[in-house]
């Protein structure tokens, strides 16, 4: 219970002040785009610039770390897809939306300050290699199993250019690019610049916390109710118990069990609506999943939490 109120409870409070300013009429749904905007293509992008730039590269990213956690990944998305497309009789291209539904862990806007302040700043190491891949094999993967929906019995010749145009339009990824240039080939960057970056990036969590809320009022639990709570499921049990079974077996540390652990475990990420807005499928079950799975995700996170070593 110490673990709800100390750790969980203050990061979905933030959430709530945002989700109350815009219920109430003290925000505008555009000003929240706004700043949701401003976080997702300025402060998390500069975020993981400066993470990614400054890590040991050869300590953090470890191969059973990154294994462990996409595995888990893909098996959501797998058993979403599928259980969509022959449980519930959904097109493949729907399928293929609910299935990014469980694929994509909001790794960002959750995970990153709920181990911070449930293990400390200096544990967020193998966060930040998550990070890293996370939104390239999302997209990656998504995006190609949707091209291949959409071009049953086309060529599809056309599909790698459609993926690398998608994901280098991708602010995060640029970030997380120009990070990885800066550390490998060791460029120098003025401090002045580091230092700015550094300013821009203490509003990283708080902006983002407080902007989901906000979005999060718009989103209504409409219909599709037996899609929208497979979809938790997946995304909050199947996801973190296949990491946690992978995890063991490759004998991961106790700080990288523990980041990719809780960070599976987060609720789906506001991408998913993003990407089903983008092909126009399956967007209410999206939605919807984003709202009743980061609701749910108050109680299985602590569960979770609970359970970590």
């Amino acid at each position: 219970m110490q673990a709800l109120l100390d750790v969980i409870l203050p990061v979905f409070l933030v959430i709530g002040f945002g989700y109350a300013a815009v219920w109430r009429g003290f925000l505008s749904a555009a000003d929240i785009d706004g700043l949701m905007r401003f976080s997702q293509n300025f402060v998390f992008p500069a975020l993981l610039f400066q993470a990614i730039a400054r890590l040991d590269l050869g300590e953090t990213f470890d191969t059973g770390l990154l294994v462990s956690f996409y595995t888990g990944s893909t098996a959501s998305f797998l058993f979403c897809l599928l259980g969509a497309r022959f449980l519930f009789r959904r097109e493949w291209e729907d399928s293929v939306a609910i299935g990014f539904a469980g694929l994509f862990a909001n790794s960002l806007m959750l995970g990153l300050p709920i181990t911070e302040r449930a293990f400390g700043a200096d544990s967020l190491g193998p966060n930040y290699a998550i990070v890293a891949v996370h939104s390239p094999f999302c997209y990656g993967l998504g995006i190609t199993a949707m091209e291949i929906a959409r071009a049953r019995g086309q060529s599809l010749i056309r599909l790698p250019g459609t993926v690398l145009r998608a994901m280098f339009r991708n602010a995060l990824v640029i970030g997380i690019g120009l990070g990885f240039i800066v550390n490998l080939l060791a460029v120098p960057v003025p401090v002045a610049a580091m230092d700015a970056i550094e300013l821009l990036t203490r509003a990283a969590l708080p902006v983002a916390l407080f902007g989901m809320g906000g979005v999060l009022v718009r989103y209504r639990p409409q219909g599709d109710m037996k899609v929208i709570l497979y979809v938790c499921l997946s995304a909050l049990a199947l996801h973190p118990a296949v990491v946690w079974v992978m995890g063991r077996w490759f004998d991961l540390g106790q700080e990288g069990f523990r980041s990719a652990v809780l960070t599976a475990s987060m609720a789906p990420g506001i991408n998913i609506y993003v990407f089903a807005s983008l092909y126009g499928r399956a967007q209410r079950v999206a939605a919807s999943s984003v709202l009743v799975g980061t609701a749910l995700s108050i109680l299985t996170v602590w569960l979770w939490l609970g359970a970590l070593p």
